[in-house]
């Protein structure tokens, strides 16, 4: 029987509390707006899919204050091995985090619903969402509480960020193409009597394959595959299985025992055409999934929702300029595809069979690992930071990339867009668009004033987007061309001019040499080279 419709009503409505539906979540709740989850786990999962969080992903959570809370729990790598030879450097990467993080997904969970929660989310356990309607004015949303009565709550929006197998999705009628990328996957928690003597071990052999990663409790969990043993999803799984492949892959299977949980599941390479459809977006494994190669699931779902959250806000809110909403899929979609193909490729690297081509993938590897900037430019693509968005034809070269973060003041730059702002650098020589920003567009834009130092690679004007990446800039050197470009960036990207409040505007000392070296070249894609800091 379906109950009558809520009292309370929300202004966005997430399905799903994994790690992208917790992250846009606190967002909005930052952004004051009232936002619920509701997640049809109550209690948390054992099932850890995902122990890598990636260099830009780290940079984003360092823009919300939580990065170095999470780095806490788990263990840095400077170089990610994929097998063989095939080792990819991350210990030169222009960031505060020139590794890739292991650490258990619950951790990243956890520390993502502790945000949400104390800035103002409502997080709903054991709600499972059954369908959804919409109309002009919100969508009415039906949910299944625990104890089976269907309840309808009313939205403005709604996310879907359940999952793979999202009922989001399937609710709006929208098909997920692609295959299956791999199938009988084994899955296991598992204690070892020797530790391995890398954080993550991993190898392929012409049989399969073998992963290990540490919970860091001293639980063990081991992905393996065996080419010779091909069964369906529900097949059971012995752990003399995965003992096996994992001595055949490894030379050795760290005397593997006590398993607490195996199971065995296929891989997808899926992905959703339309990320949003009228009020309802999708997130994350919803609306793209990928092979587990690269670790790029989880971080690509993160960074779905870093982009997807401020621009949601902006609509709730009334301030969006036409498109911007429609901006979350022509920026993200592109990076999925990139991903779902890159991943893809991993993963069929990995499962080479013939002798001549595992030789020469062992070539190529260690060729690729001795040559600069091929090697910069795949450790870009693998930890997202060389991560790119499309700009407008005759824009900045820097438009649509990441910003990185420098110093300014006595604080940070990614200190600075915890506040879910625009930020406005000026380093030129007057101040005619600090005063516009601060005139008009005060409740949207923090106003960053620095003087000029010729000798930097900033430009003159720069106009950071909240979540982190470059919006607009400029190098005129005519104050009027500054003032004219900026006015319509701002009204672009920031929307119509607000009543005047007063602004914040912090002089700080010029960036000085530290941002210096020769400028990048124009982006290619959603991927950009690997000269990417601008210093």
């Amino acid at each position: 029987m379906l109950s009558q419709p809520s009292s309370r009503e929300t202004e966005v409505l997430v399905v799903g509390a994994g790690p992208t539906g917790l992250l846009l979540a606190g967002d909005l709740a930052a952004a004051g707006v009232a936002c619920t989850v509701v997640e049809r786990r109550d209690g948390e999962s054992n099932l850890t899919r995902a122990f890598a969080v990636h260099a830009r992903t780290l940079e984003l959570l360092d823009a919300r204050g939580v990065a170095d809370e999470l780095v806490e729990t788990g263990e840095p790598l400077g170089a990610l091995r994929l097998f063989d030879k095939v080792e990819v450097d991350l210990s030169r990467l222009p960031t505060r985090f020139p590794f890739l993080l292991v650490t258990p997904q619950y951790e990243t969970e956890r520390v993502l619903e502790e945000r949400a929660g104390g800035l103002g989310a409502e997080i709903v356990r054991g709600v499972q969402f059954v369908g959804l309607r919409q109309d002009a004015d919100g969508v009415d949303v039906d949910v299944r509480a625990e104890d089976g009565s269907v309840q309808r709550r009313r939205a403005a929006f709604v996310v879907g960020a359940d999952g793979v197998g999202s009922a989001v999705r399937r609710s709006l009628g929208l098909a997920f193409p692609g295959h299956s990328a791999v199938q009988s996957l084994m899955l296991a928690d598992v204690q070892l009597t020797e530790a391995p003597p890398d954080l993550l071990t991993v190898n392929a052999v012409a049989e399969g394959f073998s992963f290990l990663a540490p919970f860091g409790d001293g639980w063990y969990r081991v992905i393996a595959w065996d080419r010779r043993r091909q069964l369906p999803d529900g097949a059971p799984v012995e752990l003399d299985e995965i003992r096996d492949i994992t001595r055949r892959a490894l030379g050795t299977d760290y005397g593997m025992h006590d398993a607490r949980w195996l199971s065995r599941f296929h891989s997808d390479e899926r992905q959703v055409a339309h990320y949003r459809v009228d009020r309802v977006m999708l997130a994350g494994d919803a609306a793209h999934v990928h092979s587990p190669a690269g670790g790029q699931g989880m971080n690509t779902g993160l960074q779905d929702a870093a982009n997807l959250g401020w621009k949601l806000a902006a609509t709730v809110h009334g301030w969006a300029p036409a498109g911007l909403l429609d901006s979350y899929h022509a920026e993200r979609h592109p990076v999925g595809q990139t991903v779902l193909r890159a991943s893809g490729a991993l993963l069929r690297l990995a499962m080479l069979r013939p002798r001549v081509l595992r030789a020469a993938r062992r070539t190529l590897g260690g060729v690729l690992a001795r040559t600069g900037p091929v090697a910069r430019r795949v450790a870009g693509m693998v930890s997202g930071i060389a991560i790119a968005y499309p700009a407008q034809r005759g824009e900045h070269r820097l438009a649509g990339r990441r910003a990185p973060d420098v110093v300014v003041g006595e604080s940070r730059l990614y200190e600075r867009l915890r506040a879910g702002r625009f930020v406005l650098l000026d380093r030129s020589d007057d101040d005619a668009l600090a005063r516009l920003a601060d005139e008009g567009f005060a409740d949207r834009v923090t106003v960053l004033r620095t003087p000029v130092a010729a000798t930097t690679g900033w430009p003159a004007v720069t106009l950071i987007r909240p979540d982190a990446y470059v919006a607009w800039a400029s190098d005129a050197r005519a104050a009027d061309e500054r003032l004219s470009g900026g006015r319509e960036a701002l009204q672009r990207w920031c929307g119509p001019v607000a009543a005047a409040t007063a602004a914040e505007i912090v002089e700080a000392p010029d960036l000085g040499d530290r941002t210096s070296s020769p400028s990048p070249p124009e982006p290619d894609g959603p991927w950009v080279s690997d000269r990417e800091e601008w210093r």
